[in-house]
Parts: C-alpha cells; structure tokens; sequence
C-alpha cells in the first residue's frame, strides 16, 4: 500500500514502528515460527531477567495481569521458568535456554535485517536527490537513544 508520508515527525515515527514492528513480525514467523509480540515478550525478560512479573509488567509497558495470564502457556511451552521469590509475594520469571537462543539468533538476523534496510534507504536517497551514502545505524541509533531519553525526562516529573 502506498501513501503520502506524514508532514509531522509524531505521525511519521509511528508510521515507522508500526511498519517496522510488522516486518519484524513477518521474518520471525518465517523463520522462526514465532511471533514478534513473543519475542519482544521473550527479549525483555532475557534482557531483564531474573524479574517479577510487575517489572517486567512495566517493561513491556502492559498490565501485570496480561503478563500473568500469558506465563502458564510461556511455561509449557519451554520458553520461561516460574520461581517464587525469597519473600513469596511475587513470582519470579527467568528465559529458558530454548528463549535464550531464540533471542540471540533472532535478535542478530533482525538487527542485520534493519542495518541492511538503514544501507539500503541511504543508496535509494543517494540515488534521488544526492543524499548520504548511507544512513549510519549506529548514528541513528545514539540519537534515537537520545531523544528516548529525553522524552523519559519530560513524561516522568
């Protein structure tokens, strides 16, 4: 589907996660079998774990019971283990080897995947209008980071 991009860069960074988020979600499906609201799910709690499911609640940025009512399935499918923490008010959730790998290798062709895009989007310009040979990955990644930050700053008093 082709349409008139966004004059506001609000829209425009929406348009973008949104198509992003549906490519990713199309390769993991391909590849893996998986979907891309799993492994972000899988990635967090790799990259956060060992964590409660109200921390990993807010990670996700959903409600604890969204996390709660998706661990049984998580669990008995291989990809998370269940303990009950030390004081046994909450229970903690740790990645599996099988959500591990999952990650790694998953997360490594996804950040090929969009680095080769970022490359690729760089020649396209090049080739219209004299712009940058490339868009630089790790440039755009240092001011995303940036203005996340920012935008944190400012929603959190």
């Amino acid at each position: 589907m082709t349409h008139d991009m966004a004059e506001r860069v609000t829209v425009t960074l929406h348009e973008l996660v949104a198509e992003l988020d549906a490519y990713a979600d199309a390769v993991l499906r391909a590849r893996h079998g998986v979907t891309f609201n799993l492994f972000e799910f899988l990635a967090a709690l790799v990259e956060r774990g060992p964590i409660d499911m109200t921390g990993l609640a807010q990670c996700l940025r959903i409600t604890k019971a969204a996390v709660s009512k998706r661990v049984p399935g998580l669990v008995a499918d291989g990809w998370v283990h269940t303990a009950e923490s030390p004081h046994g008010r909450s229970v903690i959730l740790t990645a599996t080897d099988r959500a591990r790998t999952l990650v790694a290798q998953a997360g490594g062709e996804l950040e090929a995947e969009f680095t080769a895009m970022l490359a690729h989007a760089g020649r396209a310009a090049d080739d219209l209008d004299g712009g940058p040979a490339a868009i630089d990955a790790t440039a755009l990644n240092a001011q995303l980071e940036s203005l996340t930050r920012i935008v944190t700053a400012k929603a959190r008093p």
